[in-house]
């Protein structure tokens, strides 16, 4: 099972520093938490510092620094800057201001619209481009070679259980969902060496979500996380974390957004396993065509 800090050691993708820090800044000791926040408020202006210049700017030492890269996944400071110089020099990367946007009392239908959607398309650019392809890779593996799967989660991250279970089962895929808290906790004592569970928590932090994903650990299943906070309860729980990318905001369209994200990468995995399993998965999913195309043109005489 990986620690927090291995979590945190792989290298972020090409693009994907400022998301990495977003995600975890607010995990971190406080000294390296001003670290992240000053980067963050102004990486153009880090990205000119210094080692010393830097730490004395956040008033820390050069030690917690070198801490601070490596939480990121970077080898030490001059990779920090190289990253932050590459982020902060594409063209294409819209303005803090214009990324935290948010829905005031009287902004008209139009705004809400363009905020809504900005918000959601936002989630799943920034989800693809941090989403660890190794990781899920493993996971996918995972998935193609298990005899059940087991999903947890609640509330919003229940749909996304719900939608990835009815994906796998059109392929043939053994896959279960438990919402009720006592239905998860039996769900997963009844788990074995050959199965997966995979608990779906925004936060990372959904106790229902978290105790049967920790009791499926226990019973040797294959433990899998989606979550958007790396450092969270349940990324610690987990064998393999996926991660997702978004922010909440006023009437929970961070909420949305998050929805949003972990159907990107629910989607990404049920093509991954009917990639692997091909031959298999197109015969299931002529079958199950057949079996309701009926009720789509009525039926016949």
């Amino acid at each position: 099972m990986p620690t927090a800090a291995a979590i945190t050691a792989q290298p972020p993708r090409d693009g994907a520093l400022l998301l990495r820090l977003e995600s975890i800044v607010s995990h971190l000791a406080p000294a390296e938490q001003r670290v992240g926040e000053r980067l963050l408020a102004d990486p153009a202006a880090a990205a000119e510092m210094s080692i010393t210049q830097l730490a004395r700017a956040c008033a820390v030492s050069e030690t917690t620094v070198v801490r601070f890269c490596r939480r990121t996944g970077l080898g030490g400071y001059r990779a920090l800057r190289l990253a932050l110089v590459a982020e902060t020099a594409r063209p294409s990367a819209p303005p803090r201001a214009v990324l935290d946007s948010d829905i005031g009392r009287d902004d008209p239908l139009e705004r809400v619209v363009a905020t809504v959607g900005a918000a959601e398309a936002r989630a799943i650019e920034e989800t693809v481009a941090q989403l660890d392809t190794r990781v899920l890779e493993r996971v996918v593996a995972a998935v193609a070679a298990a005899a059940r799967v087991q999903l947890f989660g609640v509330g919003a991250s229940a749909l996304v259980a719900e939608d990835l279970q009815q994906k796998l089962g059109r392929v043939g895929r053994a896959a279960f969902l438990g919402r009720d808290p006592h239905a998860a906790l039996t769900s997963a004592a009844l788990l074995r060496e050959d199965d997966v569970a995979i608990g779906i928590s925004h936060s990372g932090a959904t106790t229902d979500t978290i105790e049967p994903l920790a009791l499926a650990g226990r019973r040797g299943a294959v433990t899998v996380a989606l979550t958007n906070a790396r450092r969270s309860r349940i990324a610690q729980t987990a064998d393999h974390v996926l991660t997702t990318s978004s922010r909440e905001t006023t009437f929970r369209s961070g909420a949305m957004a998050s929805r949003t994200a972990q159907l990107v990468v629910t989607d990404c995995l049920f093509v991954g396993v009917a990639q692997r399993t091909y031959d298999e998965s197109l015969a299931a999913l002529a079958l199950t065509r057949d079996a309701v195309r009926t009720r789509r043109r009525g039926r016949s005489s």
